[in-house]
């Protein structure tokens, strides 16, 4: 197991940036995902710890080694990737071991480490097996017992469960976890899917456009999004954002004007926000309540209803929007297209943003919300 630094680290193709100025700390034993839509340059960057790219320019670590010139099989890393990439005419257990027969190790010492990756990863019984003999789950852990043979200090998976089935992935994602857990090693996760990466993460890095947007705890940047980039796209469905004016702000709270001339104050520091401005209000589709239990309400018009059983998504237009608002509520609830809804709100609960996308500070500490180092 090793720690992972990267020190101003950018990445460039002629004159295209990829990767910006990436500065980042991966401790010795953390689950981390790289998150972010594609294009944002996380495979890059998994590819750049790998040493399947090279560095453009600053500095990567892999515990005290600085890593910069040393080829893939000099790092102690092991990549899983999107594809499973089996050998079709080899087994299970000679595929987890070529990898060692390459370098030339003992056999015995080859099945020692298969048979006790196998059994970690609930393969013994299809080690005989060849690869199309296996279901999509199977080939996976398959791939990923490959890597583990080789013991390597850092995990590094590239999207790995994005071939996968809705319901598989659900068990994947498990899978990995419990694996993470058992191994204690270090790995390095690469997704699109901001679902993943909440429910694996002990910390998330949300890439946006090459740069860092956010580093922190997957309820940190729920909570605490630090822009509205973040704020976007972590959450699901995500934040509905509409535009609101400024009555007045001051460090402790800014009071907006809503639809329908409703003046709204949230807990937020406004600091540098004038009377006039024109800004962003963002608020989860989960967080909206019943107009009896709200201190300001939106009026609105249901345009799409979505029933997914447990739970049913509304969406809403409202006079003087151009995007509808999306409204989670009870799967029982009976409320149709057509009908009039009032969008109840709750001040805790409001984010806020400034022109250049960045979060005004939330002031309210939401309680159950874990937030330590």
């Amino acid at each position: 197991m090793a720690s992972v630094t990267l020190r101003n680290v950018c990445k460039s193709y002629g004159d295209v940036e990829i990767s910006k100025d990436i500065n980042l700390d991966i401790e010795d034993g953390e689950f981390v995902v790289f998150v972010g839509p594609s294009g944002c340059g996380k495979s890059t960057l998994l590819r750049m710890i790998a040493g399947l790219e090279d560095i453009t320019s600053g500095d990567m670590f892999i515990g005290e080694d600085r890593v910069n010139d040393k080829p893939p099989k000099e790092r102690a890393v092991g990549m899983v990737f999107q594809s499973y990439a089996l050998y079709p005419h080899m087994d299970v257990a000679e595929n987890m071991g070529f990898g060692m027969k390459l370098q030339r190790k003992p056999k015995p010492e080859i099945e020692q480490r298969v048979n006790a990756s196998a059994k970690i990863l609930q393969l013994e019984h299809l080690l005989e097996r060849k690869p199309k003999d296996l279901s999509g789950g199977q080939r996976q852990r398959v791939a990923i017992g490959r890597t583990m043979v080789a013991e390597p200090k850092v995990f590094l998976l590239d999207e790995p469960l994005s071939n996968l089935d809705a319901a598989l992935r659900v068990q994947m994602r498990i899978e990995i976890s419990k694996l993470h857990q058992r191994l204690k090693s270090t790995m390095i996760y690469v997704t699109h899917d901001q679902v993943e990466a909440m429910t694996m993460a002990d910390k998330i890095v949300a890439l946006d456009l090459g740069s860092i947007a956010q580093v922190g705890r997957p309820l940190e940047l729920y909570h605490y999004p630090a822009n509205k980039f973040v704020a976007g796209f972590i959450g699901s469905p995500k934040m509905n954002f509409f535009p609101v004016e400024v009555v007045s702000a001051s460090s402790e709270n800014v009071t907006l004007i809503l639809p329908g001339n409703v003046q709204f104050t949230i807990p937020v520091d406004g600091s540098g926000l004038s009377a006039g401005d024109r800004v962003t209000m963002g608020m989860r589709p989960e967080h909206f309540v019943s107009e009896a239990d709200s201190e300001v309400a939106v009026k609105g018009s249901v345009a799409v209803v979505e029933r997914l059983g447990y739970q049913t998504l509304v969406h809403v237009e409202v006079e003087g929007y151009a995007e509808m608002l999306t409204v989670r509520v009870d799967g029982s609830d009976p409320i149709k297209a057509g009908d009039n809804i009032n969008m109840g709100m709750l001040a805790k609960n409001a984010h806020l943003f400034r022109n250049d996308d960045s979060a005004c500070r939330r002031l309210y500490h939401e309680a159950s919300v874990d937030l330590r180092d």
